[in-house]
């Protein structure tokens, strides 16, 4: 007899509940107060049970219908959001997004942009491979839908970028490091004379940008908590992103350094999302990356004060990228 329950009866016994009459159900299905009744008299036959108590001039739950009422709210509801996630996938929304992030984006938009998704997209699920390379790659081999990536990267020509906001990247050092005390712009005769901690694969780094290496030894981390400990410990120089380091310039852990072969007011990048031309995003992975577009510009205004210079516009730096891209890390 169970096998006969069906999701318009539970509707039904839900209706009854929350209106309080079976008059009040049937207007809010309408329906005629006895096809109501009928139902719910079907239900009653089909469970065994008596759902309601009909003595008093209103339905009242009995014990066992107070005990049935959560299973059938759990029910309908998972009815509910199964219709849901078939309209959407039939709408073209992907059930999977896979995002690749470079280590150097910021954490604060993507962390707002990502809880945004998941309140607007519960039903797709996101999955995410920060790395310190191969952003690209990820994306290449369909691994990943979307990457973030800096404008350092090799983009090959099958690979459209979209760009999303700046990131300032200081070259910096302990104070204890030889280089601290150097107080003019620091010639590569001098660089090459110490250690360089990189993180990542100098064969990643566009040609176009010149060489990534400029000392004769250089350590690769990858992890940029590592790079950032053997900077503090005065192991060589390196550049890091400015949101990472803001604390240990403020408390004068670090200090930056300026170079002969980075531009006087600093290096400044141009972060992109990317993806392949022949898979273009999809509807959650176009809305996810308009919302991340928002949050940066949102985030850049209130890290920008009335009387603090700007960050170039971003077509400023699409625009002159080589110069504002002379990345040394």
């Amino acid at each position: 007899m169970l096998d006969g329950v069906s999701l318009d009866q539970l509707r039904t016994f839900i209706s009854v509940v929350d209106e309080k009459s079976f008059s009040a159900a049937g207007r809010r299905l309408r329906r005629a107060q006895s096809v109501v009744s009928q139902s719910l008299a079907n239900l009653e036959g089909q469970l065994g049970v008596k759902l309601f108590d009909r003595r008093a001039r209103l339905p009242v739950l009995t014990v066992q219908g107070r005990a049935l009422l959560a299973h059938a709210r759990t029910v309908a509801g998972d009815v509910d959001a199964l219709k849901a996630r078939a309209k959407k996938l039939a709408g073209g929304v992907e059930p999977e997004l896979s995002v690749a992030v470079d280590v150097m984006f910021p954490p604060a938009p993507l962390a707002d942009a990502v809880a945004a998704f998941q309140h607007e997209f519960p039903s797709t699920l996101l999955n995410f491979d920060v790395e310190s390379s191969a952003v690209v790659e990820h994306v290449l081999d369909g691994r990943c839908v979307v990457g973030l990536a800096g404008s350092w990267s090799r983009v090959p020509p099958n690979i459209t970028r979209e760009l999303l906001l700046t990131v300032s990247v200081p070259t910096i050092v302990s104070p204890q490091h030889p280089l601290a005390s150097y107080h003019a712009p620091i010639p590569a005769t001098v660089l090459a004379e110490h250690i360089q901690l990189i993180h990542m694969d100098p064969a990643d780094v566009s040609p176009n940008l010149g060489s990534a290496i400029r000392s004769e030894r250089y350590w690769r981390l990858s992890h940029l908590g590592a790079k950032l400990a053997f900077l503090r410990a005065g192991l060589g120089y390196g550049a890091l992103p400015l949101h990472l380091i803001e604390a240990d310039l403020a408390s004068g852990a670090l200090v930056q350094i300026s170079l002969e072969v980075a531009p006087s007011e600093g290096t400044v990048i141009a972060m992109s999302a990317i993806h392949r031309t022949d898979s273009p995003p999809g509807p959650a992975a176009r809305w996810f990356l308009e919302r991340l577009k928002q949050e940066a510009a949102e985030q850049s205004k209130e890290n920008t004060g009335p009387d603090q210079p700007s960050l170039p516009a971003i077509d400023d730096i699409e625009r002159q990228r080589l110069p504002i891209c002379r990345l040394r890390l």
